[in-house]
C-alpha cells in the first residue's frame, strides 16, 4: 500500500458507465424468482440474469399493449400450417367426412389439423415418405 494516493483525476460515480437508455436501480425480488432466473442462465451456460429479467418484463409490456385482435391474429398465424388446405373427395357411402378428405398438398396435416403418424415434431414429413425410389 502506498503512503499516499493521487485522486486529482478521479471521477465520482459508478466504475462501469451505463449504455444509453439504461437506468441503474435497486429492486427487491422474491428469492424463488431470482433463483429461477439465475438457474436459466446457469442452464444456458452463462450470461446475465438481469438481462433475462429485462427481456421478460419487455415481453410482458408488449403483450399488455398489443390489442386483442392483433394477439389473436398472431396466435392464429403461429398455429395454422402454411399451404393449401384440405380438399374433400367425392363422398363414399359408409365413410366419415374426415376419412373422405384428402390431406393438403404437402401431406403434413389432415383436415382436423393433426400431423400424420411418423411425422416429425415440426410437421415436416420424414424423407422416406416423400421420396419414392
Amino acid at each position: 500500500m502506498k503512503p499516499e494516493y493521487d485522486f486529482r483525476r478521479a471521477k465520482r460515480g459508478a466504475l462501469d458507465p451505463l449504455p444509453p437508455g439504461k437506468t441503474r436501480i435497486t429492486i427487491r425480488l422474491d428469492d424463488h424468482v431470482l433463483a429461477w432466473f439465475k438457474a436459466q442462465v446457469h442452464a444456458a451456460g452463462g450470461g446475465n440474469y438481469q438481462t433475462l429479467i429485462n427481456i421478460a418484463l419487455v415481453e410482458h409490456i408488449q403483450r399488455l399493449r398489443e390489442p386483442l385482435e392483433d394477439t389473436l391474429r398472431r396466435v392464429i398465424r403461429e398455429e395454422l400450417p402454411l399451404g393449401p388446405r384440405a380438399v374433400p373427395e367425392a363422398p363414399n357411402e359408409g365413410s366419415s367426412p374426415v376419412r373422405r378428405a384428402k390431406t393438403d398438398v404437402a401431406g403434413d396435416r389432415d383436415p382436423a389439423g393433426r400431423a400424420p403418424r411418423g411425422s416429425r415434431p415440426n410437421g415436416a414429413l420424414q424423407r422416406t415418405r416423400c421420396a419414392r425410389r
